[in-house]
C-alpha cells in the first residue's frame, strides 16, 4: 500500500499536499491569493446569477438566486439580488479578488439593487459596464398575407 507523504515546502514553491487518488499520489494545490478580477451580474426576469472571474476569464466562484432557496417568482426580486451579493462576497473574503470591474447584463429587476450591494460590499471598483445585447434588425418578417 505505501505512506502518504506530504511535500516539504522549498523555496519559491507552492504549498502542495499529497493526496491518494486511485493508486498514484497526485498534488493539491492551494489557492492563491487574486488581487484583481471580473464580476459578471446576469440580471434576467426569472433569476439573477452572479460570477466572479480573474482577469484571463477563470471562474472563481458563482452563485444564483435559486442556488440560494429562493424559488418561483422570488428569485427575480431586488432583495434576492442583494443576498446573493452578499454570499458572493463572504465566498471570495479570503481569496479575493478585492479591485474588480462590474459588468452588468440583462434588465431584470435584481439589477441595480445587486450594484448597490456590490459597491457597499467593500470591494473596490474600478468600472461598471453594461453589456446587455441590443438588436439591431432583427430576424426577417413573415410573408405579407394575401388580401
Amino acid at each position: 500500500m505505501g505512506k502518504k507523504r506530504i511535500a516539504q515546502k522549498g523555496i519559491g514553491e507552492e504549498k502542495t499536499k499529497a493526496v491518494r487518488t486511485g493508486g498514484s499520489l497526485a498534488k493539491k494545490k492551494t489557492r492563491k491569493s487574486i488581487e484583481a478580477g471580473r464580476i459578471y451580474i446576469k440580471a434576467s426576469y426569472n433569476n439573477t446569477v452572479i460570477t466572479v472571474t480573474d482577469d484571463k476569464g477563470d471562474v472563481i466562484a458563482w452563485t444564483s438566486a435559486g442556488a440560494l432557496g429562493y424559488s418561483g417568482p422570488k428569485k427575480a426580486t431586488p432583495f434576492a439580488a442583494s443576498k446573493v451579493i452578499e454570499a458572493i462576497v463572504e465566498k471570495i473574503a479570503k481569496t479575493g479578488p478585492h479591485t474588480v470591474e462590474i459588468y452588468v447584463s440583462g434588465i431584470g429587476p435584481g439589477r441595480d439593487s445587486a450594484i448597490r450591494s456590490l459597491a457597499n460590499s467593500g470591494l473596490d471598483v474600478v468600472s461598471i459596464s453594461d453589456i446587455t445585447s441590443i438588436p439591431h434588425n432583427g430576424p426577417r418578417p413573415r410573408k405579407a398575407r394575401r388580401a
